[in-house]
Parts: C-alpha cells; sequence; structure tokens
C-alpha cells in the first residue's frame, strides 16, 4: 500500500507527475507484473485497507474504496460493458466493506459500509449498509445487528436471567 500511496500522491499533483513519472513505470513493474495486483496509481481508495493473499486482484482506476476495507485474492472490481458498447462507471465500496476471494464487484453500483461479501459472489446490484451478500447473482442473505439491537438483546438476555443464583 505505501508504494501505491506514492504513486497516487505523484500522479494527482502536476508538478510530482513529471518528476514521478519514472517511479510510477517502477510502480507498474514491480506492482503489477511482479506482485500480480492490479490497482492504478489514480485510484481513490481510502484509509486503512487490508489486502490478503494479493494475487490476481484487480480494481478499475474509477473504483472508490471507503476506509478499512479488506480485499482477498482473485477479486475484481470495475465496470462493465453496456449493451451501447460503452463503459458503465465503476462501483463505490463504503466503509469496513469485506470481500471474500474471487468476488466480483461489478458496473455502476454503491456498496453500503459494513457489508460482507461472500467468496466467490458476483455483485451487480447495489447492496445496503449492515448486508451479508453472497452467491451468483449476489443476494442479501441476512443483515449485521446495529450496535443499538445488539444492545437491546444483551438487555432483554440479563433480564431473563434468575437474579442472585447462590451455587454454594
Amino acid at each position: 500500500m505505501l508504494l501505491f500511496r506514492i504513486a497516487n500522491f505523484c500522479s494527482t499533483r502536476k508538478i510530482y507527475a513529471y518528476i514521478g513519472f519514472p517511479y510510477r513505470i517502477f510502480y507498474k513493474i514491480l506492482v503489477e507484473w511482479i506482485f500480480c495486483i492490479e490497482i492504478p496509481w489514480n485510484a481513490k481508495i481510502g484509509r486503512g485497507l487490508r489486502i490478503y493473499h494479493g494475487q490476481g486482484l484487480v480494481l478499475n482506476n474509477q473504483v472508490v474504496i471507503g476506509n478499512y476495507c479488506t480485499l482477498r485474492h482473485c477479486t475484481t472490481i470495475g465496470n462493465k460493458q453496456l449493451a451501447s458498447g460503452v463503459n458503465s462507471r465503476s462501483p463505490v465500496l463504503g466503509h469496513h466493506v469485506e470481500v471474500g476471494s474471487n468476488a466480483c464487484i461489478i458496473g455502476d453500483i454503491a456498496i453500503g459500509d459494513h457489508v460482507t461479501i461472500g467468496c466467490g459472489s458476483i455483485v451487480v446490484k447495489s447492496m445496503p449498509s449492515n448486508a451479508v451478500v453472497v452467491g451468483n447473482p449476489g443476494v442479501q442473505i441476512k443483515t449485521h445487528l446495529q450496535a443499538a439491537e445488539v444492545a437491546e438483546v444483551v438487555e432483554v438476555v440479563e433480564d431473563l436471567q434468575p437474579a442472585n443464583i447462590n451455587l454454594s
């Protein structure tokens, strides 16, 4: 990620674009050809991105990834060619999104915050926050509990427990 951040810095500031051109060539050779990770230097990626076993990871340069997301190997996130022959926009991933291996997230879609996408899923539709998505095509099978919902469940469980249990 450090190599990406340096290349991104060089590509987004005009004066450094010329100075950083040799570095971007080095980045392309090292990261894309040797590490087999295709993360364009002009992609918009938030803080704390984690990549586990990055081989085969492909991102489009228009992808937007939120803070603290996790991507696993052989994941593709990009646009699709429409019937008219033009390419669609790329996906926008929210914060704290977990993407399993061999997942494809394709097209002009938005993935909400705190979403988990299962291994091998093909996501072609937008997904709401706190969803768990699996399958081909990707469908929401359940939602993560919100913090308020967890507090309610804990309170109910505590109310069900008998008070003053003496085990001696």
